[in-house]
């Protein structure tokens, strides 16, 4: 299966919506199944793993209902509160979904980069790990250290680094040097992988793959292509790109490397990470009668 291992829906009128706002212009709109679902057709993605993009239950249940209802749809990593007292309770209620593949708290916007530390969470971490669901880490460089900690205190739990941990691409190299070892250090970690994503939104306006070569070329030399997914990031991605823009960008970058790196990047990672099995296939074209084109 080819494999979008990173993707978003919201409506705008749902309460716990508060982001994007009228700032992001361009993904200021309501983002559902039908208006991706032609962009996965027409490149040839099987599959989707679906995340959560507000702090909120509710939402991490309606995107499990949007699952339900939407073929394309393989996983979905969604939210609790890990602080809460009911956090074991929830977990485990979303765990009854034979969709729900994981969880992601949203780290970049907690102010302690320590906090996934809190000996509090390690029931959580735990449950996780033996439910066979994975920990999605939405952080910046400077989380990096502490993430690694937590991989090493959990060895049994599944770590999947969203969007490279967020560097400074728009800066050009001047923070190259830190991540990479901070990345590479990670990387030592066999329970960790990184996905392909997100990186044009950390560029300046109009950046090449000539621009992104340098970061991606480390993921590839540090995790190799067994433990890097590709994921779009849509509807986020339009604010620098599109669909068709990124998918090239990766493919152009990917010339020359094995084909089975390939494979293993656009989607066999992608399957072993978060469960998904060779039987869960489906065509779109043929399961839809031919692509649909939504409206925002």
């Amino acid at each position: 299966m080819r494999i979008d291992a990173h993707q978003h829906f919201w409506r705008l009128s749902n309460p716990f919506c508060s982001w994007p706002t009228e700032a992001e212009e361009s993904i200021y709109a309501d983002f559902q199944p039908a208006d991706l679902e032609p962009l996965l057709v027409s490149h040839g993605i099987d599959g989707t793993v679906l995340v959560q993009a507000a702090p909120s239950l509710a939402e991490t249940q309606y995107l499990l209902e949007l699952a339900g209802r939407s073929a394309f749809v393989k996983a979905v990593v969604g939210w609790i509160d890990f602080a809460a007292p009911s956090a074991l309770a929830d977990l485990e209620a979303l765990a009854s979904n034979r969709l729900f593949r994981g969880l992601r708290p949203m780290l970049q916007s907690i102010p302690d980069p320590a906090w996934m530390l809190e000996e509090d969470f390690r029931e959580i971490y735990e449950r996780l790990a033996e439910l066979g669901l994975v920990f999605d880490a939405l952080i910046l460089p400077a989380h990096l250290g502490y993430l690694s900690e937590l991989a090493a205190r959990h060895p049994r739990l599944s770590i999947v680094i969203d969007h490279a941990a967020k560097p400074s691409i728009r800066d050009g190299m001047m923070g190259f040097e830190s991540w990479a070892g901070d990345m590479a250090r990670l990387a030592r970690h066999g329970n960790v992988s990184c996905k392909i994503s997100g990186l044009l939104t950390e560029a300046m306006p109009g950046a090449a793959l000539a621009d992104l070569r340098p970061w991606l070329d480390h993921l590839f030399a540090v995790f190799g292509p067994e433990r890097l997914l590709w994921g779009s990031d849509w509807p986020v991605l339009n604010l620098r790109s599109n669909y068709a823009g990124w998918i090239s960008l990766c493919e152009a970058w990917l010339e020359g490397k094995p084909a089975q790196a390939r494979e293993w990047i656009f989607g066999i990672t992608a399957c072993r990470v978060y469960g998904l099995t060779s039987n869960e296939r489906v065509h779109l074209a043929q399961a839809t009668g031919g692509a649909r084109h939504g409206t925002h």
